[in-house]
């Protein structure tokens, strides 16, 4: 399929149609070089607006965008993760997966940052849901940011954060009982 013709299924007002043209660019992103991998990547940034549904994100974000990124500068991901654009801060967190799979947290970590905050349900799913995939490979990463930031996370990216933890450390996060500001030191 020419570019044109998958440009032109990006921009339908189907889903299935828009959902099938990032199955044909990934595949298309995977067979090309390092120019015609940039293309894709600069086609998938200006068509944002129509990658507008958590599963065409989730599906695209980290094998386009992530792996473009994988070895080149990530400060597009922080633009991304400031957008004013529920879909292009799900693209910026989903885009880590891909570096989370090569045990790389730090931009994972710093965009959950950013997005700490976040009133959308989507975005808080898509935080807590990296946060677990962190603490998958470094339970002691994902544990760190959840002590410095579990007061301030919304309920719904802390559970998502917790599923995989000990219960009786999940029900501790939740209460709010492990934390930076009321750990307790020892008397001496």
């Amino acid at each position: 399929m020419a570019m044109g013709e998958v440009e032109a299924l990006l921009k339908s007002s189907v889903h299935e149609e828009r959902l099938l043209a990032l199955l044909i660019l990934i595949r298309k992103y995977n067979e090309e070089d390092d120019s015609g991998r940039k293309s894709i990547y600069t086609l998938y940034l200006k068509s944002t607006r129509w990658i507008n549904n958590w599963d065409l994100v989730d599906l695209s974000a980290p094998n386009i965008v992530g792996d473009f990124l994988m070895r080149r500068s990530r400060k597009p991901l922080y633009r991304l993760a400031h957008s004013p654009a529920l879909w292009e801060r799900r693209v910026a967190i989903l885009a880590t997966f891909r570096f989370i799979k090569e045990r790389q947290f730090d931009d994972t970590l710093r965009i959950s940052e950013i997005l700490l905050r976040d009133k959308e349900n989507l975005i808080q799913k898509a935080v807590g849901w990296m946060l677990r995939e962190v603490g998958k490979r470094d339970p002691e990463a994902e544990e760190g940011f959840l002590k410095a930031h579990c007061r301030q996370m919304p309920r719904t990216m802390l559970r998502y954060a917790i599923e995989r933890l000990p219960a009786a450390k999940r029900q501790l996060f939740m209460e709010g009982r492990i934390g930076r500001s009321r750990e307790k030191t020892p008397n001496p």
